[in-house]
Parts: structure tokens; C-alpha cells; sequence
């Protein structure tokens, strides 16, 4: 009689993926490493995850996921909705700084699968489009003129933190959480 799954075997799976992953990329880390490091058979993976394909979405969709944590813990901290764009980008900074952080796991893997009918790469793309979406929604809420224009300008300062965070660390937080203050008080100012 074949073994039946753990009710965490999915989810133990996805752990190793995700921190192999976010070490080496999607593309260097193959299934038998997973399989190794998670110390599961290659049946149990691939009845969790019908390939490697369906691991990278799940482990992008992961990533996702992480963004509504961003934006909620900044909504605790911010006075105000001025004050909940720089505090996005407080907690982005927090983040980019943790030991291991090679940058944005999504911008990482969208680089890595170009080809536009890719799974990795439209749940990367529609990751994308959600923040900038959710990014204008915030900035609507404030006394921005230009709101469209105030979060694009919010989301380079983000983006430049995936980039340069790890390698500039907490002075390179301090700066981009400057630079978000300064913009949105010229953007929102009467």
C-alpha cells in the first residue's frame, strides 16, 4: 500500500525550493537538489508539484504574497496616508537588508524566464502590475496632484532598493527612505 503524503509535505517541499531558490536562482536549483535537501522522494514531489514549472508559481505566488505583509505592517506604522508611501518603503528597506537577500525574488525570476508565455514570467509580470496598482490606490489617498505620478516615482525608489539594498545595506535604506519622504512632501504639498 503506497504512503500517503504528510498534511505538510507541500508545503515542506516548497520551503526547501524557496530557500534554495532565493540562494541560487530558479534556474541553477534542479528537482533532485529539492529532493535531496527536503529529504523527500521524488514521487512526494512530484505529487505535490507536477513539475518544476508549477514549483517556481508556487514558490512566486509565495513572494507575492509577501507584498500585502509589506503593505500592512506600513499601514500600522504610518500617521497617515502621506506617511503610508514612505513607510512601503521603510519596509521594503527593512527587508532587502536581512542576511541572504539577493534582491526582489520576482524581478530575479522574471529576468530569468523572458519568454512572455511562461508561467513564471506572467506571475511575475501580474505581481508587477498589482503593486503599481496598489501603489497608485495609496497615492490617490493622499493630497498628491498627480497621483499616477507620485507612486511610479515611489515604485523606481523601490525598485532601486531590490538592486542596491543588499549591497549598500542600512545607509542605502536611510537614503531611499529620504529620498520617499522628500518626494512625497514636493508631490503633496499645496
Amino acid at each position: 500500500m503506497p504512503r500517503k503524503p504528510t498534511p505538510d509535505a507541500r508545503e515542506r517541499i516548497l520551503e526547501t525550493a524557496t530557500r534554495l531558490f532565493n540562494r541560487y536562482g530558479v534556474h541553477a536549483v534542479g528537482m533532485q537538489q529539492i529532493i535531496d535537501e527536503c529529504g523527500c522522494g521524488k514521487n512526494l514531489l512530484y505529487s505535490q508539484f507536477a513539475g518544476k514549472d508549477d514549483l517556481v508559481v508556487a514558490y512566486l505566488r509565495r513572494c507575492s504574497a509577501d507584498w500585502d505583509d509589506i503593505v500592512a505592517v506600513a499601514q500600522e506604522r504610518a500617521g497617515g496616508p502621506e506617511q503610508h508611501l514612505v513607510e512601503v518603503v521603510r519596509e521594503v528597506g527593512i527587508r532587502v537588508i536581512e542576511p541572504g537577500m539577493r534582491g526582489c525574488p520576482l524581478r530575479t525570476t522574471f529576468a530569468e524566464f523572458p519568454e512572455r508565455e511562461h508561467p513564471a514570467h506572467r506571475v511575475s509580470m501580474d505581481h508587477f502590475v498589482r503593486v503599481r496598482t496598489e501603489l497608485r490606490e495609496l497615492a490617490k489617498r493622499t493630497a498628491a496632484a498627480e497621483p499616477d505620478r507620485l507612486a511610479d516615482r515611489i515604485m523606481v525608489i523601490i525598485d532601486g532598493l531590490y538592486t542596491n539594498g543588499p549591497i549598500f545595506g542600512d545607509d542605502g535604506v536611510k537614503t531611499a527612505v529620504s529620498f520617499a519622504e522628500d518626494l512625497v512632501k514636493a508631490e503633496t504639498a499645496g
